[in-house]
């Protein structure tokens, strides 16, 4: 069983790349959105979530299993409960970073495509080995999503890293 699970995150690496790049293309964006902290430059916000959207996610509450980037490093947290992201039906996103919170904005035109917008978070300086820059880092660039095996993957079109979560177990 191990095998297949192995064998299962290439053919979703694959699937997700191609559903970012699409949603990537119809934008018609460049390939160098900004930072938050860019002022008028910055990314777009998200959209909320609209009726006619892909509202799977909407309501549902997750913890990070680990970050895979695409050169085979892979970060997963001490702690998944630290890394939480939620999906509010109204399209708004709350995210748990280790020693920090975060708000924002999410929104998804058709299955399989997401977009953040830009996400409000405080900024206390973690412990070391935290991956609360890291995780919170990744939001700006996912563009597309899966669900498999009651697990949710985000991709990014940056890096093309993908970002495993599982629904959350226990109370923060």
């Amino acid at each position: 069983m191990r095998a297949d699970r192995r064998g299962a995150v290439p053919a979703i690496v694959i699937v997700l790349g191609l559903a970012a790049g699409c949603a990537w293309e119809q934008a018609g964006e460049s390939a160098s959105p900004t930072s938050a902290g860019s002022g008028a430059d910055a990314t777009p916000a998200a959209r909320p979530v609209e009726a006619s959207a892909d509202a799977s996610l909407a309501g549902t509450s997750w913890q990070l299993v680990k970050i895979m980037s695409m050169d085979d490093t892979t970060y997963a947290p001490s702690d998944p409960l630290r890394y939480t992201l939620e999906f509010g039906t109204d399209g708004s996103v709350r995210l748990r970073t280790d020693c920090n919170s975060g708000t924002g904005s999410w929104s998804s035109e058709s299955a399989g495509q997401l977009r953040f917008g830009i996400i409000a978070a405080t900024r206390a300086q973690c412990p070391p080995g935290s991956l609360d820059d890291r995780y919170l880092g990744q939001f700006q660039w996912v563009r597309s999503y899966v669900m498999e095996d009651g697990r949710l993957f985000l991709a990014t079109m940056a890096d093309g890293s993908i970002i495993e979560f599982e629904p959350v177990t226990g109370a923060p």
